[in-house]
């Protein structure tokens, strides 16, 4: 727990009035605008809060010109009245400030873990568990989220709250109706009713509890009374399940007192996995649209309307009419503020979203994701946003594609226990996802055609699907092949007004400032000219506001005709001066230079350079994906398969050596040596495993997994005619070396999402856990058996030098290894380096350190060997190679996440992007240089 104030406790509350309490009672606040800014980073404990979002959450309307300066003023103040000298509470961190607080010293952190450990009660079926912790979490809360503190942001963030706390209270409900405790719960549900007169569930619930306790009259009642209130309110009648419970009341249907009705009945495996991943998909994309400055407070903005192009399908086949009835033409138009509601209004629920290079149809969708997440009515399809550039229409059905990439995005839907088996494709194949398809004009150009037409099969019946693409490629693509949207209606992102352009460039212009009004002239002046035209989408009038944020930068250059003749000219300006613009060097605060894990302050040309190599692997590889474990990529293949092939083979080189000699040990480290840099050389290795440790309900799988490990011990202990003591010691370490892997599972729940950083850890765990476990079972192995094994031979040839018995025991033993971690071609290469060296015929060692340390080195020998053929370990070596040459930094991820910080990259799941293809494109096509400096290769 932090200490501040002289080592006095504070317990910080936002579940009602902003508080801090401390030892001496009560902690008075600063002004309004400090408890803003305070609530704000409470918000988001133990997470950077951006500026931005900071000014956002401080000001209703317009922040003033100095809105940075009086944030730090307040959080300066606030660190005042908290005693935190030492800057140890709230924290000044990269592009924002983050508060630090343990998970008791903050009401809302105690309130989430309460509710996570209730569920996991209820989980297990410990239903009384369950109630009490939930009870423990809601007395928490003392009135309205952050009551009394009013700008947009925060009284939407604190109605999430509001909602979480009713979500929670509900649940409760659901569990003590199984418990059988109706009357203890009906004067609760009778206030919750009043304060909600509108939400249909704790409606369903009181009529239920009403019923169950003999007061069947009361509970029609406030059907009565909720049909009453939609009807006049809403225009709409009550839901499918709180008529339905209403007719079984009426007929006087009495169930068992532990039977529940379906309104509170629990979710069954399919419901859960779909509410979790709604959440964890709300929290993602929340996340990465603040990252994106989508919401300061507004991003460029953007209309739409219906296309004139020639893509769509006839208006009465998107509407659902008989052809020849309803309009001629279907005419949409919005903005990002309904787009939510038109498409909801689109019968199939299909969109297709045109739009030129930059003009925000990535923005769109998230938005669009998001909107649909914020109040879905009942039984809605979960959004789920997702890159289209990794599916191939010729390889894969869409729904298995899908189903893949769920699984991979949000790797607890593979927890069985959880969700049952192919919870992912049981979604999918459900239609339980609204799948929202970003960007199909970055799959390879010849497969557009396909793709499109396998989208229209794959959602014929009538499914929900929304479709990014650029104008040019999709309008190709229909005209080509003539396949398109059977259903679907297809808007185009209109070209960004001139006023909105000035407005939004201008936005953040202090008092008095006059450098933007030659642009402002210009634009006005000449609406159709280069620059207007050039400054017509929202990437590039992003662009010009980031690349002229500089009060020392002067906009009006770009009104020079001579330097600008044209449209391209200014975007290619605008592009290259962003990477500077955003990695400018900024002094950092005392605070900041005192700490010894500071946010680094990259220099500008070399963090071009590194990301222009990277634009360049990946304009090679035709993808947008930015993968960490892909990385060896970049490295000539033959590079590859020596600086991950030689390593292990000079351990397994001095094995040799200290077993029997040099000529041994050049058997051992040359057979190890071809068998690795074949292998990493034309082998693929598996991608990332997406685990964490789990013990819960492996006992059955360990026990499996011993036994087969027990029995290669078995084996390889009889193949060396080892004592019986020995095979039985070999027997239970290789029972547990094997065993020990079912303890890395899938996650617990779908309500994770992947991040580079996570895969990263989960494989490193993994990587790790292979590596100890084998470097221990076949050391120990290797150690006994060069100290045990009897010298007389059993089948010898090459003049006794050379044991086949023992060499094809040594190469079925490596091939299962190599197959293992290296698919069939490291099968075979590690199955003839270990009958190679398998067979080997010397003397047993001569003293017990001899045996020891051939033991220990030929265990560390297979480790590296295993470490490297995982993909967090041939990552660390490729990281390696690629720093020492400057192509990267050393610390790659750190500066892939700063970067994403920056909003250079983007963050889609588990890969890195650029922010965009045009920003990707312009650092590939620089050519032999990038801002003057030569750009190397390793090819």
């Amino acid at each position: 727990m932090i200490m501040v104030r002289g080592g006095t406790w504070m317990d910080f509350c936002v579940l009602g009035p902003l508080e801090i309490w401390t030892a001496g009672g009560r902690l008075s606040l600063p002004g309004t605008r400090h408890q803003r800014v305070l609530a704000t980073l409470l918000l988001t404990p133990n997470a950077v809060v951006p500026m931005a979002r900071l000014i956002g959450a401080t000001w209703e309307g317009e922040p003033p010109a100095t809105a940075t300066k009086q944030v730090q003023n307040c959080v300066s103040a606030l660190r005042e009245r908290l005693g935190d000298a030492e800057q140890r509470l709230i924290v000044t961190d990269g592009p924002g400030y983050r508060i630090t607080v343990a998970d008791d010293q903050l009401d809302l952190l105690r309130f989430t873990k309460g509710i996570a450990d209730a569920k996991r009660f209820a989980e297990k079926g410990a239903l009384r568990d369950g109630v009490r912790e939930i009870r423990t979490a809601l007395k928490l809360w003392r009135g309205p989220a952050l009551d009394g503190l009013d700008t947009p942001a925060l009284v939407s963030r604190a109605a999430r709250l509001d909602e979480q706390r009713l979500d929670a209270f509900e649940s409760c409900v659901d569990w003590q109706f199984a418990l059988g405790q109706h009357r203890e719960v009906v004067d609760e549900l009778a206030e919750v009713v009043a304060e909600h007169p509108l939400r249909e569930r704790p409606h369903a619930q009181l009529m239920l509890a009403l019923d169950r306790s003999g007061r069947q009259a009361d509970a029609l009642k406030v059907f009565q009374r909720l049909r009453t209130d939609l009807a006049e309110e809403l225009g709409i009648d009550p839901g499918h399940d709180v008529r339905d419970l209403h007719e079984r009341i009426l007929r006087g249907e009495n169930r068992p007192a532990g039977d529940a009705p379906v309104t509170a009945a629990p979710p069954d495996e399919l419901d859960r996995a779909a509410k979790e991943l709604a959440a964890a998909i709300t929290r993602q994309w929340t996340a990465e649209a603040e990252m994106r400055s989508l919401k300061r407070p507004e991003p460029v903005p953007l209309n739409w309307s219906s296309t004139e192009r020639e893509v769509a399908a006839a208006a009465s086949a998107v509407l659902g009419a008989r052809p020849g009835e309803g309009p001629d033409r279907l005419v949409l138009s919005g903005d990002l503020t309904d787009v939510v509601a038109k498409f909801r209004q689109v019968p199939a629920r299909q969109l297709v979203v045109l739009g030129e290079p930059g003009a925000g149809k990535s923005v769109l969708a998230i938005l669009l994701t998001l909107g649909l997440l914020t109040d879905p009515p009942p039984g809605e399809p979960v959004p789920v946003l997702l890159p289209l550039a990794s599916w191939n229409p010729r390889r894969e059905h869409l729904h298995t594609w899908l189903a893949r990439k769920l699984v991979e995005e949000y790797p607890g839907l593979a927890n069985t226990a959880a969700y049952g088996e192919d919870a992912g494709l049981r979604l999918v194949l459900e239609g339980r996802i609204v799948p929202v398809l970003d960007g199909l004009d970055e799959t390879p150009p010849g497969l557009h055609t396909a793709a499109i037409d396998a989208l229209d099969q794959a959602v014929g019946a009538g499914r929900p699907l929304v479709v990014t693409c650029r104008s040019a490629e999709y309008e190709l693509a229909v005209r080509q092949a003539g396949s398109f949207l059977t259903r679907a209606a297809v808007v185009e992102i209109e070209p960004v007004e001139i006023e909105d352009t000035i407005a939004f460039l201008t936005a953040r212009r202090r008092s008095g400032e006059t450098r933007w009004d030659p642009l402002v002239r210009r634009l006005r002046r000449e609406p159709t000219g280069p620059l207007a035209q050039a400054l017509r989408t929202p990437l590039m009038v992003d662009l010009a506001r980031t690349a002229y944020a500089n009060p020392a930068t002067d906009p009006g250059e770009l009104c020079d005709a001579t330097r600008f003749p044209d449209r391209a000219s200014v975007e290619r300006h605008l592009l290259d001066a962003y990477l500077p613009a955003v990695y400018t060097r900024k002094p950092a605060p005392p605070a900041q230079l005192a700490r010894p894990h500071r946010p680094r302050d990259y220099d500008p040309e070399e963090a071009e350079r590194w990301l222009t190599f990277l634009a360049r692997q990946l304009e090679r590889e035709r993808t947008r994906d930015l993968a960490w474990w892909q990385l060896d990529r970049a490295v000539p293949s033959l590079v590859v398969g020596l600086y991950l092939g030689l390593p292990p083979a000079v351990l397994f080189a001095l094995t040799g050596w200290l077993a029997a000699g040099p000529v041994i040990g050049v058997i051992y480290g040359g057979s190890f040596a071809i068998a690795g840099c074949v292998t990493h050389s034309v082998g693929r290795r598996p991608g990332p495993l997406r685990v964490e440790p789990r013990f819960a309900g492996t006992a059955g799988r360990f026990a499996r997994r011993f036994a087969v490990g027990a029995v290669i011990g078995v084996c390889l202990g009889l193949g060396w005619s080892l004592p019986a003591w020995v095979i039985s010691l070999l027997a239970l370490v290789f029972g547990l070396a094997i065993g020990v892997h079912v303890w890395l599972g899938t996650p617990l729940d779908a309500n994770r999402v992947s991040s580079p950083e996570t895969v990263l850890r989960h494989d490193r765990a993994a990587a790790l856990s292979f590596t100890l476990s084998f470097m221990v079972s076949l050391g120990l192995f290797y150690g006994l058996a060069l100290a045990l094994t009897p010298a007389e031979s059993t089948f010898e040839v090459l003049n006794g030098h050379y044991d086949v018995v023992l060499g094809l025991t040594g190469g079925v033993a490596a091939g299962l290894l190599g197959r293992y971690l290296v698919a069939n071609l490291g099968g075979v290469a590690y199955g003839i380096a270990g009958a190679v060296i398998g067979g080997q015929v010397f003397l047993p060692a001569t003293s017990a350190v001899q045996a020891v340390a051939g033991g220990g080195l030929f265990g560390l020998s297979v480790g590296v060997s295993v470490c490297l053929a995982r993909a967090w370990g041939a990552f660390a070596f490729t990281r390696l190679w690629l720093a020492s040459r400057g192509r990267i930094p050393w610390g790659f991820m750190a500066f892939l996440a700063d970067a994403h910080r920056r909003g250079v990259l983007r963050q889609v799941g588990e890969v890195y992007q650029f922010r965009h293809a045009r920003l990707q494109e312009r650092l590939a096509d620089a050519g032999s240089t990038a801002g003057g400096h030569p750009v190397m290769s390793d090819e």
